[in-house]
């Protein structure tokens, strides 16, 4: 610690030559001039160690007892530091340095957003920049709770936000909004009618009264489980037969046949790139775009466009806010080749079967399947007819109204 603290007041090594040099020590002490390390050379010359800042009264007691004093070395920070004295370029650039420190660590450099699984990340930086916050601002001068309000109000996907700077960077901590379980309607008259043609295999119905059985055929529309109740009084009594309208619930599987058509042009534009080809690029530094090629222009009516990004980032992988823009433009034309015919069905094929186990759900299975192909009027055509096993029922409100109360017969 003792060393670490002479390095940074700065010391001096001399030699001392008089007829007593001994009197010089007792000076330092009288004055309260710190020295130590002493050694003696011979009886009038002897070598000591003191602080830099405390050569010149070292100096002026070395002449009051006739004694003489060369500085044979200095070593310490103050002595580091005067090294630079004239150096007035080296001075200005340090100068600078430390008010670019001071300065610039209150702009925002990086803005990052955690805790979104909803809301896209582009869309709240975006939302954020309308309000100030973006790369380039100064961090303290923006008042962060009135904008993760503003913000909020904006967003619908989220349900809390908190704006956190620490120096240059800020970091968005938002929370997803919770949507409230969807309530099934109890109240009401409704039915379960077949949402198409069908064979049926099952039936379980829930609330309401079945109104097909297995086997029966049904046709699109028609009442599966319906939900007018009918209450047949007790035996032998002479109470009316009474009735009274719910909401139908249940499952209704039926075997269905589905057919599923799907077509595609047998020629096909591509592209053919020319070999032409240009490369322009652009400087983003703090949001702020300098362009390099200024005005020119891409010469060709069509060109694919390769955007390439190098950012500039820190050892950590944290990212800065500069960034070079590549934007590659390669020339191309249109020509009409013809398409591969077996490609092109098994393309249609795997799209049609995708479409068919959608429409009969989790659920439901397909039991076999048949395709048939054609080529008409420049399309390929290409048709599915499948056997499926799936849910038919489809809840619709009722229409029917309660009969007038009948007496038991």
């Amino acid at each position: 610690m003792k060393r670490a603290v002479n390095y940074l007041r700065g010391t001096a090594t001399l030699t001392a030559r008089g007829l007593f040099p001994e009197r010089l020590l007792n000076l330092c002490a009288q004055e309260g001039v710190a020295c130590w390390a002493l050694e003696w050379t011979d009886s009038h010359t002897m070598r000591l160690t003191t602080y830099r800042r405390s050569l010149p009264q070292l100096r002026r007691l070395a002449q009051r007892v006739g004694c003489e004093v060369e500085v044979e070395g200095t070593r310490g920070l103050p002595d580091f530091l005067s090294r630079f004295r004239r150096r007035y370029a080296f001075l200005i650039g340090l100068a600078f340095a430390l008010l670019a420190v001071s300065v610039l660590s209150r702009f925002i450099l990086t803005v990052e957003v955690v805790g979104s699984e909803k809301v896209p990340t582009a869309q709240i930086l975006s939302e954020l920049r309308r309000y100030g916050v973006r790369p380039g601002a100064y961090g303290p001068g923006l008042d962060r709770k009135t904008i993760a309000q503003q913000v909020l109000r904006e967003l619908e996907g989220l349900s809390w936000m908190s704006i956190n700077l620490y120096g240059t960077r800020l970091e968005v901590v938002v929370r997803d909004a919770v949507e409230p379980p969807e309530l099934a309607g109890e109240d009401g008259y409704y039915d379960i009618v077949a949402e198409t043609d069908g064979l049926i295999t099952q039936v379980e119905p829930m609330a309401g009264e079945a109104a097909v059985q297995e086997g029966d055929t049904v046709a699109e529309g028609e009442v599966l489980i319906s939900g007018v109740i009918t209450m047949e009084p007790p035996k032998y009594s002479d109470l009316p037969v009474r009735t009274y309208q719910t909401h139908a619930r249940g499952k209704v599987y039926a075997r269905t046949w589905r057919t599923l058509s799907a077509a595609i042009p047998v020629q096909a534009e591509v592209k053919r790139h020319t070999g032409e080809e240009r490369t322009l690029w652009s400087l983003n530094c703090l949001g702020a775009r300098l362009d390099f090629y200024k005005n020119s222009s891409i010469p060709w009516p069509l060109y694919d466009k390769i955007t390439t990004v190098h950012q500039l980032t820190l050892p950590g992988g944290r990212g800065l806010p500069l960034m070079l823009r590549g934007e590659r433009c390669r020339a191309y034309e249109k020509e009409t080749v013809p398409i591969d015919l077996e490609a092109a069905r098994t393309l249609l094929e795997e799209r049609l079967l995708l479409r068919l186990r959608e429409t009969v759900g989790a659920d439901g299975q397909v039991l076999s399947t048949q395709y048939s192909a054609r080529v008409r009027g420049g399309m390929l055509e290409v048709t599915l007819t499948a056997e499926c096993r799936e849910e038919i029922g489809m809840e619709v409100p009722g229409g029917r109204e309660i009969p007038g109360e009948t007496p038991a017969e």
